[in-house]
């Protein structure tokens, strides 16, 4: 008989293929930002084919192919299935947005005024003459921005520090005018874009695309040629992942290259010379709570001193060659005495009231404000380090020459922070902690005090008053709607002599100065005298029925302003 065991059915084995591994799907939030990064690009798009269309058919083409390639980035971006095929559509993208900055390159490369000057510098250089303090009036005109000062004059001169010069040197074969210069900022715009976008983490790539690219504006100053460009490109890689710095009290290879990337972006430009103390105090910080402070204190040292190094490098010709002059030149944004303009607080001495005696108040609010935010970032560095290069920009906002652009081209550095140096990393950080700020109110009276001094500067600027009272005597017309000459009566209410500089403007920012034919070139104090005054063109055209028309008058010593709304009707 058969055992039990025996009896029993054996089941035959069955070979089954396992199945496939399911690819990762990419995170909802990742699929929105490249769709983001995508549709930002049609942003000034159709304005560049427009303007291609009529006589440069190669790029309205290249820009229609750009269109086509938007178009299918836009639904692959909804519709692929896996994380990897995500990340190359994001490479898609950029070079999508790469070929559309190239497009918009092709056809505004005119430049701006710190692109004739930094071309001009170059050409200076390669022909062996002096740089700096250099005056070239005949750069400007027919188009090219004039920088007014105080004195009633212009700034003709060049005033950044040489690597932009340096680097438009070799290109100033491709042709006259600005060209050169606004081919080395719009490369350096791409190279940076590139290097941000390599660095991110994978699904924040799509971020550093819109940042630099999608939205139009930093391609718009890369094709207007402003070293403030090449600045940025420099930093990009300085602020990638920026705590990590010295980790281990170890600069190694990655950390002096970004030392000598801070280097040489603070011999591009000064806006990186607000943002390196922010740095360096952030780096100590973050390396004295891993390592103590003299360890923290030799990395901060080995940091600084590579960085300056290259910086010096950079100017070690000009050091050389003309060292009182390249000194006057590199301070010269601190130091020219350039009119009130921009978006910031001056816009109540500019546009809400008749002026201010203070100007120079608002200068010193700036730096105050600076020095205050630094002291704050030492202070409360565990919740304000990711701010680290947000906070520099923000003196800005109080300057006499307070233009969004200080703020608007250095903003790819807020992403590059904000995706890499979260507040984690500042966890551990050091704070100076002495024993009157070991309870919550007395730190915050001490961030209060440290805010105030800046705070009344710039009150006490914006609350002066204008120190001359002008009234319109008489119009000579040069025709029914232009203005040959124009009488004033000017009477100094205040308790020194001025120098007054006369100029007419309608809506924002400065005209040139007109002439004065006939009156005083010092007005004492408590007097009244009569003004002839000339426009620069020999003529002021009317401005349509309604506009704005001031008359203002700047002084230098001390820097004042006073407005006095006019009446110039049309004759006929």
């Amino acid at each position: 008989m058969q055992s039990a065991a025996e009896q029993q059915k054996v089941t035959p084995l069955r070979w089954t293929r396992p199945s496939p591994a399911v690819p990762e799907p990419p995170a909802q939030w990742h699929r929105v930002l490249t769709l983001l990064a995508d549709v930002s690009l049609f942003i000034g798009t159709r304005a560049i084919w427009t303007q291609a269309a009529s006589h440069r058919l190669v790029v309205a083409a290249a820009v229609s192919l750009c269109y086509a390639s938007i178009l299918v980035c836009g639904v692959l971006a909804l519709v692929v299935r896996r994380a990897r095929s995500l990340a190359r559509l994001d490479m898609c993208v950029l070079v999508t947005a790469v070929a559309l900055t190239l497009c918009s390159w092709a056809m505004n490369h005119g430049g701006s005024d710190e692109a004739v000057l930094t071309t001009q510098a170059a050409r200076e250089l390669v022909a062996g003459h002096p740089v700096y303090g250099q005056p070239w009036p005949w750069l400007f005109g027919h188009g090219v921005a004039l920088t007014p000062t105080v004195t009633g004059g212009y700034d003709f001169t060049y005033g950044y520090p040489p690597l932009a010069p340096l680097l438009t040197a070799p290109l100033l074969w491709l042709g006259h005018g600005a060209l050169p210069a606004t081919v080395v900022s719009t490369a350096a715009l791409l190279a940076g874009t590139v290097a941000l976008w390599r660095m991110l983490p994978t699904p924040w790539r799509p971020a550093a695309t819109m940042a630099c690219l999608g939205f139009g504006f930093l391609p718009s100053y890369g094709r207007l040629g402003y070293p403030a460009i090449v600045a940025l490109a420099l930093l990009m890689p300085v602020v990638v992942r920026w705590p990590r710095i010295g980790r281990g009290g170890r600069l190694r290879a990655g950390g002096l290259a970004r030392a000598a990337c801070l280097g040489a972006a603070c011999a591009a430009q000064q806006l990186p010379w607000f943002l390196a103390p922010f740095l360096l105090a952030g780096i100590y910080a973050v390396r004295r709570g891993e390592l103590g402070a003299r360890a923290a204190g030799w990395v901060v040292a080995r940091f600084a001193g590579a960085a300056g190094l290259v910086w010096l490098l950079v100017n070690t010709y000009f050091v050389v060659s003309e060292p009182g002059t390249w000194v006057r030149g590199i301070a010269l944004p601190l130091t020219q005495g350039a009119v009130i303009h921009g978006q910031g607080l001056v816009g109540i001495s500019l546009y809400l009231t008749d002026g201010s005696d203070r100007l120079d108040w608002y200068a010193h609010a700036s730096m105050l404000l600076a020095a205050g935010l630094l002291a704050l970032f030492v202070l409360f560095v565990r919740r304000l380090g990711p701010a680290a290069t947000v906070l520099p920009w923000c003196a800005f906002f109080l300057a006499t020459r307070s233009q969004d652009g200080y703020y608007l081209m250095m903003t790819p550095l807020w992403l590059a922070a904000a995706v890499t140096a979260p507040a984690s990393e500042f966890a551990t950080a050091w704070q100076p902690r002495p024993r009157v700020l070991c309870r919550r109110p007395a730190r915050i009276a001490a961030a209060a005090l440290l805010l105030t001094p800046a705070l009344a500067s710039a009150a006490w600027a914006a609350t002066g008053t204008p120190p001359l009272a002008m009234r319109v005597a008489s119009v000579r017309r040069a025709a029914p709607t232009a203005v040959a000459r124009l009488g004033i009566e000017v009477t100094n209410a205040g308790a020194v002599a001025l120098a007054p500089h006369f100029t007419l403007t309608t809506g924002q920012g400065m005209s040139q100065y007109w002439t004065v034919v006939r009156g005083p070139v010092v007005l004492p104090a408590r007097a009244s005298a009569r003004y002839e005054l000339r426009p620069p063109a020999g003529r002021f055209a009317l401005p349509r029925p309604g506009a704005r028309v001031r008359l203002r008058a700047f002084t230098a010593v001390p820097q004042t302003l006073s407005s006095a709304d006019v009446r110039l009707r049309s004759s006929g």
